[in-house]
């Protein structure tokens, strides 16, 4: 970077721009971008495949993949000339319009000129259009210069195919699960309360879960998309699973109700995850593809956080002094605290859901020793229809859900206990739960698509192929019918928060999450572990849950940065997909009920009756039950208007932030690329008939 002042500076020599070469994208298909005028979108970049340059990883191109050559301007520093705001920045505009997928090409320094500083003049660089990636947003630590570009290894510790030793992966590892420990256990201890569950059976599910976590990141990692994705119960299935397990048809039920709704669930997992992988590995899924864009991903995700605003503060306010310090605390170390570094660790930022839930329960724990929560002649133990003092009456409600006491699912868990298939019974089919989640998949597929780009972009040499984004799909289909058969309660799928996660803590290799996944399978093994988190009082959950909930609705919006989220064209959608993805799920909650409906499930349940007074009242009971329960899912309205307005209302690639994917004739030529997606143990070789599932 010139030390010069920019006033003394001598004048830049200006230079025409050098013609695009031929071999470019933009040349072989006459493609010209139009803008709309209101912001500067960066875009997903075109993949040409040229072998990576080691010189200068410090700037390569974010999803093109190749290092840049370093521009005769120093570190990036856009040189200072004398036009004026709009000349400058109709330059800018016609730098991005650029094709970047010029084999040979190099970036140019921006406004078409080079620095002089008494020198003799440069020669121009070619220019190029920055990648779509580029427009960074606080979530993700990495360095850009002065042009805005990004150097997408530079802030990397570890990449894709790091294996720097075993202490180091393993501690990397942990940290990389321990950060996402909301996502992977917080299901659990919503779902098995509401089906009727008592804590040892919580505790069960919770160490199902994580034993089968385990195995499907591995699967995933080993035959997936190969990239570094944690697999879990997803939020997607969270809603639907509440809508069946608040169906009418299991209000009535005697005896064992959670292993009754449970084998219902089962069965509808099942049906919808070979859905899901006839999807993926029939190579319908690379069709798909088309029609999935930021603008659709965006809103879709967004919906699934946003759309248990009737679960979250309410139950925080049970017991207000705990769930609101916890949801405090948990914003002060992920906002306030989240530059400070310990040992090169930003902790905070990276722990901060679990350093919120152990101080909080410290607390709680010292107030509930204390006699806080203690009122004379009150017992939690006792139903609260058979407590005859008025003043017990009173207090009930606070003692149960501000004291940490209450739980037995610790002491009762055994030391030893191993998660096997079928062990809640056998699985129930029935044909309209089945459609639902059917339906859920294909949304929770859109999720994984914008998870699988973002995600290479960051720790990969180049966006997967549409057969690897398949085989990924068909895989995670597999996972889950793994995750019916052992008893979930969900599906298993790509957690969004990995592109977080993995932009937070600075660890793309997979080795790491493969390990990490080992050691989650240890600990489903031991049962104590379970009853531990089983034991988490259902404040802390709700406060945990708030927060998690927001992240999501935030990284599903974050996708907007890769097309050009100031357009009205995408404004307008975005906007109309989030509206009607809470306005119209309402309108079928509440029809039918009267303002003084005395309905037997809780007030944070009430959004999920809708079966039993939906709108749709035809003579076809499973008809009704479809109808009603998808339209009163905030991610399928906000699906289903995100695709058809982003698919139908005219606009440019560039402006719709069109994902583009590596081609597969060119990746099969890229050693990175092979060695980055290829299936290992040579059983890629056995399946290269099966294109479109592949490199």
């Amino acid at each position: 970077m010139s030390s010069s002042d920019p006033k003394t500076r001598p004048k830049p020599v200006t230079r025409p721009p050098a013609p695009v070469p031929p071999s470019s994208w933009a040349k072989r298909t006459g493609f010209k971008p139009k803008f709309s005028g209101e912001t500067n979108a960066s875009d997903s970049g075109q993949i040409a495949l040229p072998p990576r340059s080691r010189e200068n990883e410090n700037q390569p191109d974010l999803e093109a993949g190749r290092a840049r050559p370093v521009p005769p301007v120093v570190n990036g520093e856009q040189p200072v000339s004398e036009k004026g705001p709009a000349e400058k920045d109709q330059s800018v505009k016609k730098r991005r319009e650029a094709d970047g997928t010029n084999k040979g090409s190099s970036a140019a320094a921006a406004n078409g000129h080079t620095v002089n500083n008494g020198a003799a003049p440069q020669p121009q660089q070619p220019t190029r259009r920055p990648s779509r990636n580029e427009d960074v947003v606080d979530v993700l630590p990495q360095n850009v210069d002065d042009e805005g570009f990004v150097g997408r290894h530079s802030h990397m510790k570890y990449e894709l195919r790091d294996t720097p030793g075993l202490v180091p992966i393993g501690l990397y590892g942990f940290q990389h699960y321990l950060s996402m420990l909301g996502s992977l256990i917080l299901i659990p201890l919503v779902i098995v309360p509401a089906m009727g569950g008592t804590y040892e059976d919580t505790a069960n599910v919770v160490s199902t879960v994580l034993f089968v976590s385990g195995v499907t990141t591995l699967l995933h990692s080993f035959f997936g998309s190969r990239l570094p994705l944690i697999q879990g119960s997803s939020f997607v299935f969270l809603a639907p699973a509440l809508a069946i397990i608040n169906s009418p048809e299991f209000r009535g039920l005697n005896g064992n109700n959670f292993k009754h709704i449970m084998k219902e669930l089962q069965g509808a997992i099942i049906i919808a995850s070979a859905f899901q992988a006839l999807l993926g590995y029939s190579g319908l899924m690379s069709l798909f593809l088309r029609l999935i864009n930021p603008v659709v991903v965006a809103p879709t995700v967004a919906a699934v956080g946003l759309s248990f605003y009737s679960y979250g503060f309410p139950q925080v306010g049970n017991c207000l002094e705990i769930g609101a310090v916890q949801i405090l605390l948990v914003i002060i170390f992920s906002l306030y605290l989240r530059k400070i570094s310990v040992l090169g660790h930003r902790i905070f930022l990276i722990y901060a859901v679990p350093l919120g839930l152990v101080i909080t329960w410290a607390a709680a724990f010292l107030l509930t020793e204390a006699g806080v929560y203690s009122y004379k002649g009150c017992d939690t133990n006792i139903p609260s229809s058979n407590i005859v003092s008025e003043h017990c009456r009173k207090h009930v409600s606070r003692m149960k859900h501000c004291r940490v006491d209450t739980s037995h699912a610790f002491k009762s868990s055994p030391w030893f206990r191993f998660p096997y298939p079928l062990q809640w019974g056998t699985p129930v089919f029935h044909w309209k739960m089945a459609i639902v989640m059917c339906v859920v998949s294909i949304i929770a597929s859109v999720d994984s698509v914008g998870s699988y780009h973002g995600s290479s972009l960051l720790v990969s040499s180049r966006p997967p192929t549409p057969g690897v984004v398949s085989r990924g799909i068909g895989l995670e289909g597999l996972s889950s019918i793994l995750a019916g058969l052992w008893g979930t309660g969900t599906g298993s799928t790509t957690l969004t928060e990995n592109v977080h996660t993995i932009a937070v803590t600075k660890m793309g290799s997979r080795r790491a999450v493969e390990l990490g996944a080992c050691v989650l399978i240890v600990l489903s093994l031991v049962g104590k572990v379970g009853g531990f988190i089983a034991s988490i009082p259902e404040v802390m959950v709700a406060a945990l849950l708030c927060f998690m909930w927001a992240m999501l609705a935030a990284l599903g919006l974050s996708n907007l940065r890769y097309s050009e989220a100031g357009s009205s064209r995408n404004i307008i959608i975005v906007g109309l997909s989030l509206f009607f993805s809470l306005s119209i799920p309402a309108y079928f909650q509440q029809y039918g009920i009267s303002p003084n409906s005395n309905l037997s499930v809780p007030s944070y349940f009430q959004p999920y009756i809708v079966t039993s007074h939906g709108p749709f009242r035809t003579k076809y009971e499973g008809v009704n039950y479809i109808m009603n329960t998808l339209l009163s899912l905030h991610m399928v309205i906000a699906f289903i208007v995100a695709v058809i307005l982003d698919n139908t209302v005219p606009g440019s690639r560039q402006e719709r932030g069109v994902y583009v994917w590596s081609e597969s004739e060119a990746a099969r030529r890229e050693p990175a690329v092979v060695k980055d997606y290829e299936l290992p143990f040579r059983v890629g070789r056995i399946f290269r008939w099966v294109k479109w599932v592949g490199l």
